[in-house]
């Protein structure tokens, strides 16, 4: 009997053993041993599981810092935040964002995503994801499988195709199309050397995988088979897809037909999910943003907004099927067994409006933004995404733990002191977005918050209702588009004001409406991995990007990203010990004065009114700028060549045939591809 050579067993099973979910399809185990391949395509259940192991080729890893991390960004599979540090979200020097010699194929900022050739061995790679897809779907059909069951597993297949190469084609612009197996290889071969397809021809065929697979699938599946992919899935990805090719990256001329396109794709998806029990998550109240922050711990079929979702466990490291989220430990301080790692940014905190939906310097807002208690009638997602000096960040031993991030001088006025004496968060701030306020920091013998569950939802509704409302604004149908920020805006909780939840002043006019909804997206989907491919999209990194300008966007080139520093005073006088001042000392005496008081001073009621008297009287506010690297007068350097990367010497010293992107070089000269036919 054959062997199934197409996978490498051993592999096979430990993905499908360690990409579990909870209560969902991707916890079932299945005991290949010695399969043959005749066997897997006649047998439903083993071929259900290869189904599921292409699942695990895309989903993050065990432990991922889920939220901000991408597959893109990596050359075998990894998952990184090297993109999001590509954005005005996290600090940090990537190889996007720094002063290069020479923009060439040699240099890491080639992007290695596109992979290496495809060789016998097996590893998580594109061409080995997408050799493993097109197997299937040759050979699925010859089996004897009954034809539902057949097609709901090809409906997967065919969206897989269509993920994998919407993310070659949003970096590269076109790439080959390879729609059926081919033989590995590790010498040149010629029936493998497929050239670069048009990007207009690799979207058609995104979209008719993703018609196929939205013919093929069901709109909802039952408990146990949640976070499948789903008709209304695929539809929505549509409308991601097409969205990105009305955009200016690929649209620079503005064709209303690509617009159009995307708008007709957007509205279908919307329906169809709708019609399916999808919807913007209202669970938990909606006029304080308690339902917002809910959505991300709600598990299983009552997550309406989770249109497309990655499973998580919290399973131990002696189980089988440990699918880990490392979000809950990087966003936590270090006090508490975390790892601070994740430092947000003073420019996306600034971005968050008033309460009214009107921005922090808008005089026409109905409340004063007061820059010494930031926090104040804020945008309610705003305390729901950050942790600034004083806030909540409950955990399940600390329901009523405030993180404090304050410095004082020491004694001898040479040295600043911290509260994190543990280990310091680069930024001053911390992340809230995603954690759960009954999380467990004694998992895994007390070394932290290392057994979450929190799923992360990779497409949500929300996104849905934002791609049809910049496609609607794309068409000219500007009050539609309007209306979908206003959507938006009302689950969040903002004040309504005058009908238009802060959008007054954008009513009409197409160029501020897409400056609206560009921002709301960095607003609502603020470190879920989607700024970068926004700002690239939209091409709003460089100076004198025509896009910036004409929509109101300030560009990230030149910029530095920074957080705030925040320091005791005494009153008006400069404070100095070697004793946080805002605790007691070892003998139960003030030092100054108590953070967390049992009982509060005058007429203060409450600790949230105690936490702006102490603002207002002891703490001062400068801008933290050592985020970014501070040697050789440091700042944001992107090249308009990033917009289509080109391909790293990594794959071209394999495959010489394939056609380098223009503005790159290559071994052969310049690229002659253009990206835009």
């Amino acid at each position: 009997m054959k062997k199934l050579t197409i996978l490498n067993i051993g592999l096979l099973c430990l993905l499908l053993t360690n990409q579990a979910c909870k209560d969902n399809f991707l916890e079932e185990k299945t005991d290949f041993g010695a399969v043959g391949e005749d066997q897997v395509f006649k047998d439903p259940i083993l071929a259900g599981a290869y189904v599921d192991y292409v699942y695990g080729l895309f989903l993050p890893p065990n432990n991922a810092q889920s939220f901000v991390a991408t597959q893109d960004a990596a050359e075998n599979g990894g998952y990184t935040n090297t993109f999001t540090q590509t954005t005005d979200e996290l600090a940090g020097e990537t190889a996007f964002n720094k002063t290069w010699n020479v923009i060439s194929y040699v240099n890491d900022n080639a992007n290695k995503y596109f992979g290496q050739r495809m060789t016998a061995s097996v590893a998580n790679n594109v061409w080995t994801r997408m050799k493993e897809i097109n197997v299937f779907l040759e050979k699925i059909d010859q089996g004897g499988i009954d034809e539902a069951t057949r097609n709901q597993m090809k409906g997967q297949m065919y969206f897989w195709r269509a993920f994998q190469y919407f993310q070659l084609v949003r970096m590269y612009g076109g790439v080959p199309l390879v729609l059926g197996s081919q033989t590995p290889t590790v010498v040149n071969n010629d029936a493998n050397s497929v050239p670069r397809s048009t990007t207009s021809e690799c979207i058609e065929q995104i979209v008719r995988d993703l018609d196929m697979a939205k013919s093929l699938l069901p709109g909802k599946w039952n408990a146990a088979n949640w976070g499948r992919i789903t008709s209304g899935a695929a539809a929505a990805l549509k409308g991601r897809v097409l969205l990105t090719y009305a955009s200016p990256q690929f649209n620079p001329n503005d064709s209303r037909d690509r617009w159009e396109a995307a708008y007709t794709a957007n509205v279908e998806a919307k329906t169809l999910l709708e019609q399916n029990g999808f919807g913007l998550f209202q669970t938990g109240g909606s006029t304080d943003g308690k339902a917002w922050a809910n959505m991300f711990m709600q598990e299983g079929t009552a997550n309406t907004e989770a249109v497309i979702v990655y499973g998580f466990n919290t399973g131990t490291a002696t189980a089988n099927g440990v699918k880990n989220n490392g979000w809950e430990q990087v966003i936590r301080p270090r006090a508490i067994s975390g790892s601070g790692s994740i430092a947000p940014t003073k420019q996306i905190l600034d971005a968050f409006p008033m309460l009214d939906g009107k921005n922090i310097d808008d005089p026409t807002s109905k409340y004063t933004y007061d820059a010494k208690k930031f926090y104040k009638n804020r945008d309610p997602r705003f305390d729901k995404t950050f942790v600034y000096n004083g806030a909540l960040f409950p955990y399940a031993d600390g329901p009523n733990y405030r993180q404090w991030t304050y410095y004082w001088k020491n004694e001898n006025g040479t040295a600043y002191l911290s509260t994190e004496g543990s280990g310091l968060n680069a930024s001053g701030l911390y992340l809230r977005k995603g954690s759960n306020p009954s999380a467990n920091n004694r998992s895994n013998g007390g070394s932290g918050f290392q057994q979450s569950g929190t799923d992360f939802i990779e497409l949500r509704f929300a996104e849905v209702v934002l791609n049809l409302a910049e496609s609607a604004i794309g068409s000219d149908k500007l009050a539609e588009g309007l209306e979908g920020i206003k959507e938006i805006r009302k689950r969040a909780g903002l004040e309504v004001g005058d009908g238009s939840y802060g959008l007054a002043s954008v009513a009409g006019n197409r160029d501020k409406l897409f400056g609206a909804v560009i921002n709301e997206r960095k607003l609502e989907f603020a470190y879920e991995g989607k700024r970068f491919y926004d700002l690239r999209r939209w091409k709003l990194f460089e100076k004198d990007s025509p896009t910036a300008k004409r929509i109101g966007v300030k560009p990230l080139n030149g910029t530095r990203r920074t957080g705030i520093l925040i320091t005791f005073k005494n009153k008006d006088a400069e404070y100095k010990g070697d004793k946080d001042p805002l605790l007691r000392d070892k003998n139960g005496n003030l030092v100054v004065i108590e953070r967390e008081p049992a009982t509060y001073p005058g007429d203060i009621k409450n600790q949230d009114e105690y936490l702006d008297y102490l603002y207002d009287n002891y703490f001062t506010i400068t801008e933290k700028d050592d985020l970014d690297p501070i040697k050789n007068n440091w700042v944001f350097t992107w090249y308009p060549q990033y917009y289509f990367f080109g391909l790293n010497q990594t794959i071209l010293s394999t495959s010489p045939y394939l056609q380098q992107t223009t503005g790159w070089d290559s071994m052969n000269g310049a690229g002659t591809f253009d990206p835009l036919k």
